[in-house]
């Protein structure tokens, strides 16, 4: 995934899965409540994991050299926060990691840290922060796709630099960001257009769903 068909050494391997393990635990138990609470979210929530599954799969080359690819992590953490975002993502990764040969299972915490937790968490800010605002809905939605995709491969510099610090993290992040981020804008702005025609669609056909959610805009839904 962001960090590719390679490997993470063994101390990060471990560190990155030792931090998503808590969180995926915890949103498989939010998961669990809300579905029961409202049973009609499962439609949504596997909207959400197919979205990002559509997404992430599309692997792009880098005019830098790397390759990347949109992460699709911004829909579900608007409906359902970053601790579902967080399964999610680990659902995709593992699909693709284990049937795709699209990542591999050292970088599957790291990815998943990067893409379903961190990232999200940064868009949930912005998409909770503009709702309390009153920031126009299409706005809102579009900032919050399209911030998460670009924290993801922030992270992922940051991640990259701290398992292969050479000759220095200082040196290797902005090398690592500046490979990642000519092709990423451009991938982060159409994917914040496209989730924003998605949210669009789910206020036209299911408000209801939304509004138990707690989700809508009040003053621009």
């Amino acid at each position: 995934m962001h960090i590719m068909e390679g490997y993470l050494p063994a101390f990060w391997c471990i560190i990155w899965y030792i931090i998503m393990i808590p969180i995926v635990g915890y949103g498989i138990y939010q998961i669990k409540k809300i579905t029961e609470e409202y049973p009609e979210t499962k439609a949504l929530v596997a909207v959400s994991g197919a979205f990002m599954f559509v997404l992430s799969s599309l692997k792009m080359p880098s005019v830098t050299g790397s390759c990347s690819h949109p992460c699709g992590n911004g829909l579900g953490v608007a409906l359902f926060g970053p601790a579902v975002t967080g399964v999610l993502a680990t659902i995709v990764l593992l699909f693709q990691a284990l049937l795709l040969a699209h990542g591999g299972l050292t970088t599957l915490g790291a990815n998943c840290v990067s893409m379903g937790i961190l990232g999200p968490f940064v868009g949930w800010i912005v998409f909770k922060g503009g709702n309390k605002v009153g920031l126009n809905t299409k706005v809102n939605i579009f900032l919050t796709a399209f911030l998460a995709d670009i924290i993801t491969y922030l992270v992922t510099s940051i991640q990259l630099a701290l398992a292969f610090p050479l000759p220095s993290f200082a040196a290797a992040f902005p090398k690592f960001f500046i490979i990642f981020m000519p092709t990423q804008l451009p991938l982060a702005i159409a994917e914040g257009l496209l989730t924003v025609i998605v949210w669009n669609g789910l206020i036209a056909y299911k408000p209801e769903v939304l509004e138990k959610l707690n989700v809508l805009n009040p003053k621009n839904a």
